[in-house]
Parts: C-alpha cells; sequence; structure tokens
C-alpha cells in the first residue's frame, strides 16, 4: 500500500516537472525577427492572438511608397492621440522623409530623426516586444530591419488623485496614491527632491506581468536591507500580483503571526517620511496601497498628523491609542473576568447594579460576551460590504435595534452592551490592528472565561514574549522599547519636539543616523538679547 503510494506520488512530481519544463520551453522558443516584414507580424499575431483589441496598421512610406511598415498596439491603453500625431503623421507628411531618402532602410534613423517621442527603445528580442504591447506601447516594425521600435504611447483611464479614504487627517495633505505606478512614483518625486531617491522596477506574476517597483532613499537606507527585499522579491514564482496584499504575503518575516511584520500606507507624505527614516517602500502597479519594511509595532498608534501637531496634543492623541487598543482586547475579557471568578473586586454599588442587570439572563457571562462580539463583527461586516448609504444604514439601525431589542428580551444585560460598544469604538482609533484586536479579543475572552484573571495574565504574558521575538527584515518589532534605545524614545508612546529629534530610528536608519544638528529650538527675541 506504502509502496503505490509512495510511486503514486513520484509519478505525479514527475509530471508537474515535466509540464513546469514544457511550459518554460514555451515561453523561451519564440522565434526570433526577420528582415520580412510579412514574417515578422506572423509571429506575433501567432504569440499575441486575435483578439479584437490588439490593432494592426500597416502602411507604408517614402517618396515612392516604397518602405512597408506596421504598427502593433492595443485599444484602450494607448493614447490615440500619440500614435495618430506623433507616430503615423510623420511618415504620412514629414518632408524630411525626402532629405532621409538614402538612408530609411535604418530603424536607427527613423528612432532618431522622424519620431518626435521622449521614450523610444530599439529592440531585438521577442520577449520585450510582447511585454511592451501589454503594458500599452506602440510596436514599429519595418521591412528589411531586425529590430523592432517600442514607441511609449501608454495611456488608458485612471482614477486621479484623490484623498485616501482610509487615512483620513484633520490637518495635513489630502493627496493619497492612486493605481498608476507612474503616477505613484511622481507623488514621492515631488515629497523627496533628491538624486538619492531611487526607483528600481521589476515584474513579477508569469501571467500578470505586474510591474513592481522598490523605492529606497540610497545614502540613508541599509543596503543589506535593499538586497533582502530583492532576494524575497525574486523568490516568488505564482502566476498573478493583483495588489500588494499578495506582495506582502510572500515577503512577510512571520506568517503565521496575527501581527503584520510589512506596513502600508496610502498617503504618499506617510510613505516619505519612512523612506527618509531609512525604510524602503514597494510600490505595486494597480494598487493605491504602498508597501513599507521594515514595520515597527509602534508605527500602528503614530499618525501622520502627529507630526503636523503641536508636540502636547500629538502626545496625547498617541497615549488614547495605546489606551483605545488595550480596552479593544480586553474590556470583554475583564467584563467576565470580574462577573465569574472575581466579584470581590467589584464595588459593591456597582455589584449590585450588575447583579440585578443579569438577573433573568439565561446565558453565562462568557457566552452572553460572545454572542454580542460576534455579533458586532457581523454588523461591521455587512457595514463595509454594502454599498456605503445602506451600509451605514445597517450599521447603525442594526446596533440600535438589536442591541436594544436583546436587553428588553432579557438575553443580555444592559452592562454587557455598553461593554461591547465601547469595544467597538476602541477597536476603530487603531485601525492598523483592527484585525488583530478582533483574534486578541476572542482569545482573551475565552481565557478569563476559563481560568479568569490567571488566564488573563498567562494571555498577556504569551502576547508579550510573541511580539518580543518577532522580527521584520532582521528589526526587532517591538524597539524602540525592546532593545531599549532611549534616544528613539522621543518618538514612541509620545512625540517630543521636532527640533528635538537629532537622529534617525537607530533600529531602522542606522547607516546614516544624523537627521539634523542640535540648535534647531525657536528662542525668542528677549532670549537672543540677553545672549548678546
Amino acid at each position: 500500500m506504502f509502496n503505490y503510494l509512495y510511486k503514486k506520488l513520484k509519478f505525479t512530481q514527475l509530471k508537474s516537472e515535466k509540464i513546469n519544463n514544457v511550459a518554460a520551453e514555451q515561453k523561451t522558443s519564440h522565434p526570433e525577427l526577420s528582415t520580412s516584414l510579412k514574417c515578422n507580424l506572423d509571429i506575433l499575431k501567432n504569440i499575441l492572438g486575435s483578439s479584437n483589441d490588439i490593432i494592426y496598421r500597416e502602411f507604408s512610406f517614402g517618396s515612392k511608397m516604397q518602405i512597408n511598415a506596421a504598427i502593433i498596439f492595443l485599444e484602450g491603453m494607448t493614447e490615440k492621440v500619440t500614435i495618430n500625431e506623433l507616430i503615423i503623421k510623420p511618415f504620412m507628411y514629414d518632408s524630411r522623409l525626402y532629405n532621409l531618402e538614402c538612408e530609411l532602410g535604418n530603424i536607427s534613423i527613423i528612432k532618431n530623426c522622424m519620431l518626435s517621442i521622449g521614450n523610444v527603445k530599439q529592440v531585438t528580442s521577442i520577449n520585450e516586444i510582447i511585454d511592451g504591447c501589454l503594458s500599452g506601447d506602440t510596436i514599429f516594425l519595418m521591412e528589411g530591419s531586425k529590430e523592432s521600435l517600442v514607441i511609449h504611447s501608454k495611456g488608458w483611464e485612471t482614477r486621479g488623485v484623490e484623498e485616501p479614504k482610509t487615512e483620513a487627517v484633520v490637518r495635513g495633505p489630502r493627496e493619497g496614491f492612486s493605481e498608476t505606478l507612474a503616477t505613484n512614483m511622481t507623488l514621492l518625486r515631488r515629497k523627496i527632491r533628491n538624486p538619492n531617491l531611487t526607483f528600481e522596477t521589476m515584474q513579477i506574476g508569469t501571467q500578470t506581468r505586474t510591474n513592481v517597483s522598490i523605492v529606497y532613499l540610497k545614502a540613508v537606507v541599509s543596503p543589506k536591507l535593499i538586497k533582502e527585499i530583492k532576494e524575497r522579491l525574486n523568490k516568488i514564482n505564482t502566476d498573478a500580483i493583483l495588489e500588494s496584499g499578495y506582495i506582502e504575503q510572500f515577503i512577510e518575516d512571520a506568517p503565521y503571526s496575527i501581527f503584520p511584520t510589512v506596513g502600508n500606507s496610502e498617503k504618499p507624505d506617510t510613505a516619505a517620511a519612512k523612506i527618509l527614516e531609512g525604510r524602503a517602500a514597494i510600490l505595486v502597479d494597480g494598487t493605491p496601497f504602498v508597501l513599507t519594511m521594515p514595520m515597527l509595532f509602534i508605527e500602528g498608534f503614530q499618525s501622520a498628523e502627529d507630526y503636523y501637531s503641536r508636540t502636547y496634543f500629538a502626545s496625547l492623541l498617541r497615549i488614547l491609542r495605546f489606551g483605545s487598543f488595550f480596552i479593544s482586547i480586553l474590556s470583554p475579557a475583564t467584563y467576565v473576568m470580574l462577573s465569574t471568578f472575581h466579584q470581590e473586586l467589584i464595588p459593591t454599588t456597582l455589584l449590585f447594579t450588575m447583579a440585578a442587570g443579569r438577573e433573568g439572563v439565561p446565558f453565562p457571562a462568557i457566552m452572553e460576551a460572545g454572542l454580542m462580539i460576534i455579533t458586532f463583527e457581523i454588523l461591521r461586516e455587512a457595514g463595509v460590504r454594502l454599498p456605503r448609504p445602506v451600509g451605514q444604514a445597517v450599521s447603525i439601525v442594526g446596533a440600535l435595534v438589536i442591541g436594544e431589542a436583546a436587553v428588553t428580551a432579557g438575553l443580555v444585560s444592559g452592562l454587557m452592551v455598553i461593554v461591547v460598544a465601547l469595544t467597538a469604538v476602541s477597536s476603530f482609533v487603531v485601525p492598523v490592528y483592527t484585525d488583530v484586536a478582533a483574534i486578541l479579543r476572542m482569545i482573551f475572552l475565552i481565557l478569563a472565561g476559563v481560568l479568569g484573571i490567571f488566564g488573563v495574565g498567562i494571555g498577556l504574558l504569551v502576547l508579550l514574549v510573541h511580539i518580543v521575538s518577532l522580527r521584520s527584515f532582521g528589526t526587532p518589532y517591538l524597539a524602540p522599547l525592546a532593545p531599549l534605545s532611549a534616544e528613539d524614545l522621543k518618538d514612541s508612546l509620545i512625540r517630543t519636539h521636532l527640533w528635538s529629534m537629532f537622529t534617525r530610528p537607530r533600529t531602522i536608519g542606522w547607516h546614516n543616523l544624523k537627521r539634523q544638528e542640535p540648535g534647531g529650538k525657536p528662542e525668542t527675541p528677549l532670549e537672543e538679547e540677553n545672549k548678546d
């Protein structure tokens, strides 16, 4: 029996390898271009197929129309004005054709003297031609030439730069990334006008051939980080990359952890600030979410608006976010723990109120809390997935009606509804860890219902050990708290004055720590006069 299974598995493995080898051979066995225009068109038609959106435009040019040529482009992905006015029209009406009559057979002359387009590549590879055509460029082929031109003519419908929906701010830039890679690169270039800002683009996905760009500041980032990112990206072998979340799941350090070790942002100013600290970013064509790495646990409690507001208010908000996170994961567990095991810790007046509220409730506290939390998650998911006007109505009306009806029917206590409502509101204060909080909430609830305060204590200890053990591209996840870095504490639980942050985060920007010179503290005219 085992021998049969072994042979079956071996046969399946050999068959899979054979299929992969055949696919690889088919991918790399494209014939080369010839001097015959007809043969070249037949080759490309055989590869690209007969799809209706692929346009093959054949024409002749020269004083006697003696030279045959063709252009190939995808309708809907190219700019028609560019093709008509800057590619086809010069061959039809340009007077320079007569001056270059004897040299028109040379495709380099066509590239250098006839086409008034900034980005034109002269290529010989079939793969480059296909990639260019499928990316929105126009392919120029000519009789008698084994080379072709890939002419930049991309021009599809895109969403403009809009305010990001997931990272709303009161003060700060309102622009957000879009789904177009070139637009996102421009937004970052506008923020960081430095020649050391580097973009390295590659294609990932055997079927989608998605453009992915690594962004970093060469003088600041650690070369080891860029090397590690490239190695992880090069190991990706999948057929499709449709969103940056695909990339994140392939390159993260701890795939089995509930905590994210790769950051993401929809705001150019946030991504630029992280790049300036010594991090790297990954832009993926087709999504407005940009990945940043390494990521620290503390980043989830930071907001771009913290650095645009004054120190004291920004620090207060950051402390509030930390408190809200712990409220969101521990509130139901604390209620169950106190009402089930440790009633002596509850003040007498509150204990009488809780007892009166729970009178007639048929479920134990842990089941009562679990049902309410599950109900809240259902309402939240319904509000997110439904159309926005309908979703808001479902969330608000559903919460009010179900909560009131449950209390009236005696299924849950009024205090439990208050606890779950407080938990729900607190979970949205730190949107980065909303999904993490939902999982931890249920875990702590079960521990509190089974072991009481000892279960919650054990859960917190295990959680702390787990977070301390995490790494993000070699950087400790809990930095600057573990390992402790006194200088980096200026931008952790609180945010000190910008003029006092002389160095970049030591665990990230150690390659170039210096951020600014000391002495940036503002002084009043009176202090300056006293110095004189």
